[in-house]
């Protein structure tokens, strides 16, 4: 018998709010990725994240995030405020997918090895 074990966060693409609502409503705690950052953080929310041009972790111009994009940063800095204690735990990651953030998540857990390691695409 064989078993397969893959520890990495699922990250689970969302058409809409209100699937996203829906989402948050049930199931195990969960961060949120978006394309522009959400007025208010979504109810039910450990963290929100979202595609911000230029925000980094690091010193500008580091050599990891050099050539990075910016949904692969953004996953980053989600996995860091997890492990950091600076969110409150999650088990699982959503994006909302408008404005092709569902695209540019997908592309960075196809393209960036460390998001890779961290994060699987789900669902």
């Amino acid at each position: 018998m064989s078993w397969s074990l893959d520890a990495r966060i699922p990250v689970f693409l969302l058409p809409n709010p209100a699937a996203l609502a829906g989402a948050l409503a049930t199931g195990k705690p969960a961060a949120v990725v978006s394309a522009a950052p959400p007025a208010p953080m979504p109810q039910g929310a450990a963290c929100a994240v979202s595609f911000e041009a230029g925000v980094t972790s690091h010193a500008v111009a580091c050599a990891c995030c050099q050539g990075r994009s910016p949904a692969a940063q953004a996953l980053d800095r989600l996995f860091q405020a997890r492990v950091r204690g600076q969110s409150a735990w999650f088990d699982r990651v959503l994006v909302l997918d408008e404005e092709g953030a569902g695209a540019a998540v997908t592309a960075a857990l196809r393209e960036d090895s460390l998001a890779l390691a961290r994060f699987r695409l789900a669902g």
